[in-house]
Order: structure tokens, then C-alpha cells, then sequence
């Protein structure tokens, strides 16, 4: 019997975003379910293009991949991939959550920092085994991809989970500190880009309550007729 095979990936970093994609808040995320040359801790290595025949079918049928939480394919899925592409550095995907339980939880656990991991469930196509003396067990040329999970438990250090994105009233000052710093910056560089992002914040929002103010005073100059 033909069974998928996984593959997980760490996320280093959760980089959260600033900006609202849409009016409304959707519980948006990116990342890399694979990266291209390196050899994971299952002694493969993914080579460049080996998803670009399945991704092809994938356009040509109207599907995508499906995303779970955990591989859990007998549960129901927790959102949707809405972009999959290569590029030179692996298999880029973007998806959102649904508003579900599972989906409001993973989102919650993913800009909390705490599951930073995607994991590729794929059939290997077309392979090539290494030679003994090598440190790897085999390169995978092809691989028809199934679904790409979010997982608490990865296996791989080079993969990473980025733009998760809200609504910008969702983001306080010390959620925008600690993305700073998790970014490398200083606890003092933190601080200072932050308050200065918070001082902007201020000001945008002194100066839209300066504008309905104004436009507030001439509805009633006109209803005075002045």
C-alpha cells in the first residue's frame, strides 16, 4: 500500500505583521513547507523543482493542498493554503485559518510563538539514492504533494513560519518589543523603534478624530446655516 510520506520543518522565527490586509480580520500566515539542497533528519534532501509538476496539477484541477494540524487527516481541515509556489529557497506557502476552534487555537499557539513548524505529506515520484559513502540517504527529483500541516513537533531547523497577520489593533506595543527582539535587535532598540511606531499610532489616530471632528462642526454649520 502507497502511503504518503512526512516531512517537518522548524520554524527559527515568527515574524508578525503591522499592517491589516483587509478590513476585517483574517487569520492569515506564510512559510516555507520545505527547503531546497539541505538534508533533513530524515537523510533526504528535496531538490529545486521537485514540486513543480504537482503544484502544475494542483492549478490545473482548481485544488490545492490540504492543510491539517498535525497530519490529523481524519479530522477536519483547520484552514486553507491560498498560494503555493517554489522559489529558490523552497516551498513558499501562504493559507488562513478558518474560524473554527482549531483554527482560532492555531492561530492563537502560531503568534504566540509556540508552533513554529510546518511538515510536507507527499508520494516521492522520482528519487535517486545516495552512495554509502555519503551523508544523506537520497535526493527526491519529484514528489506529488498532498497536504502541508502546521505541526507543534518539527524535525527540521531550516524552515520558517512568517507573516501571521491581524487586524493592527490586535499588535500592542510589547507584542511589536518582543517581534523586535526576537529579530535580533537589543531590548533598547526594541524599545526605541516601538515607541516610535506607538507615537505614530498616537498621532494617526489624534488626527482621525481631528478630521470626524471637522467634519462633525460643518454637518452642524450647515444644519445651522452658517
Amino acid at each position: 500500500m502507497l502511503t504518503t510520506e512526512k516531512k517537518s520543518l522548524l520554524g527559527i522565527e515568527c515574524k508578525l505583521a503591522v499592517e491589516a490586509e483587509t478590513e476585517t480580520k483574517t487569520m492569515t500566515f506564510s512559510g516555507y513547507g520545505s527547503v531546497f539542497g539541505n538534508v533533513d533528519s530524515y537523510g533526504d534532501i528535496m531538490a529545486k523543482g521537485s514540486f513543480a509538476s504537482s503544484i502544475q496539477r494542483h492549478i490545473d484541477n482548481g485544488s490545492m493542498p490540504f492543510m491539517f494540524l498535525n497530519h490529523a487527516a481524519d479530522r477536519l481541515p483547520i484552514g486553507q493554503w491560498t498560494s503555493v509556489e517554489e522559489d529558490d529557497y523552497g516551498l513558499k506557502m501562504t493559507g488562513e485559518l478558518l474560524d473554527s476552534t482549531d483554527g482560532i487555537d492555531t492561530y492563537k499557539a502560531l503568534k504566540a510563538g509556540l508552533i513554529k513548524g510546518l511538515s510536507i505529506g507527499f508520494y516521492p515520484v522520482v528519487w535517486e539514492m545516495a552512495a554509502k559513502s555519503d551523508n544523506y540517504r537520497r535526493t527526491i527529483s519529484e514528489a506529488d504533494l498532498v497536504e502541508v500541516s502546521v505541526v507543534n513537533c518539527p524535525a527540521n531547523s531550516s524552515a520558517l513560519v512568517s507573516d501571521i497577520k491581524s487586524n493592527i489593533d490586535d499588535m500592542s506595543i510589547r507584542d511589536l518589543e518582543r517581534l523586535l527582539r526576537d529579530r535580533g535587535l537589543s531590548r533598547k532598540e526594541a524599545e526605541t523603534i516601538a515607541s516610535q511606531f506607538e507615537s505614530k499610532r498616537y498621532l494617526a489616530e489624534q488626527e482621525r478624530k481631528r478630521a470626524e471632528m471637522n467634519e462633525f462642526n460643518a454637518r452642524l454649520n450647515r444644519l445651522l446655516g452658517k
